[in-house]
């Protein structure tokens, strides 16, 4: 395999066998402060696979449950500490594995992994990445894959279509401002719950905001007297209840965080299906300007415990993006 960077000149052979990077992890479930740097053994590309030099990855409301326990209490994703952390994640591919077509060294792509974005770098298997388009800012690139391909999952399970009138609950937070968009997409009427500062950017997007709390079903009616057909969760906070209380046909109601509900109401619990082909196609939407990913803060990767007590807030619109500098080997 040819290791020279054609753009750059870069040798990935240069980098030495025992070489380190730098990571966020955590030792113990716990509050924001938790997460400190690391340095960690750099991984190397088994045959299939790529390594990627991160420069962006996206924060998730996901990465806070995990680091704070909430998701072991419930006996899910468990591991053994250190932990790592972060699902999203774009970067120039450094060293590529034996059996991958189509990607060389300097190449940059954008992609997801499962808990371990959050460093200098990353291998994945070569099908989760995608090329990043050149006039795709590398914060929207590194926020993406995650939240964009989440969203386009519960559209796609409700099936939204044109005529439909569709309740996003959270729909200003970073899935939702895709979901709102991807339904706007699909011919829907979108009404979107968010905190009252957010309901100029909900229009902007092409939904009509209300409120959310005590009375939204009350509220939503007065919006759409003639009713809605199909509800998405992404909020919780008793966004379920109001979708029944809508008479929503629960077959059509999803939630992507209140799976503790889903039985006992007979709602759908969605999680992402995430593959190639259904993140390039919300590249693609992207790079024709059909897609608007809002990037609202910026961090570098030592600050992740701001950046995940900027998430944890809750009101927030968009998403919330660590920028990695790398510290070795050369500047990107």
């Amino acid at each position: 395999m040819d290791t020279r960077n054609a753009r750059d000149g870069y040798d990935t052979r240069s980098v030495p066998a025992a070489a380190t990077m730098q990571a966020v992890v955590f030792d113990r479930y716990g509050p924001a402060d938790v997460l400190r740097l690391a340095q960690l053994p750099l991984p190397h590309p088994a045959r299939g696979e790529v390594r990627v030099r991160v420069r962006a990855a996206g924060v998730q409301p996901a990465d806070c449950s995990t680091r704070s326990g909430w998701f072991a209490q419930r006996g899910i994703g468990q591991a053994p500490f250190p932990r790592q952390l972060g699902n999203e994640f774009a970067g120039v591919v450094e060293q590529v594995g034996a059996d991958v077509d189509g990607l060389v060294a300097g190449d940059e792509v954008l992609g997801w992994t499962t808990a371990n974005a959050y460093a200098e770098a990353v291998v994945v298997p070569a099908d989760q990445l995608v090329a990043k388009p050149a006039m795709m800012t590398w914060a929207v690139a590194g926020s993406l894959s995650a939240s964009g391909q989440t969203a386009h999952t519960a559209v796609q399970a409700l099936a939204i279509a044109t005529g439909d009138t569709v309740l996003v609950h959270g729909a200003a937070g970073g899935v939702g401002t895709i979901a709102v968009q991807l339904a706007r997409l699909r011919g829907a009427r979108v009404i979107g719950t968010a905190s009252r500062e957010n309901h100029d950017y909900l229009r902007h997007l092409g939904a009509e905001p209300v409120l959310y709390g005590p009375g939204l079903a009350a509220r939503v009616r007065e919006l759409a007297p003639e009713g809605v057909q199909a509800a998405l969760d992404g909020a919780g906070r008793g966004a379920l209840d109001a979708s029944i209380a809508l008479g929503i046909e629960p077959s059509r109601i999803a939630t992507l965080v209140a799976f503790e509900d889903v039985q006992r109401l007979g709602v759908r619990g969605v999680r992402s299906d995430r593959n190639r082909a259904r993140l390039q196609e919300l590249v693609d939407l992207h790079d024709g300007g059909r897609l608007r990913v809002h990037v609202r803060d910026i961090h570098p990767l030592s600050h992740a415990a701001v950046a995940h007590r900027d998430v944890e807030n809750g009101h927030g619109r968009g998403k919330v993006v660590l920028m990695v500098y790398s510290t070795f080997g050369h500047a990107l």
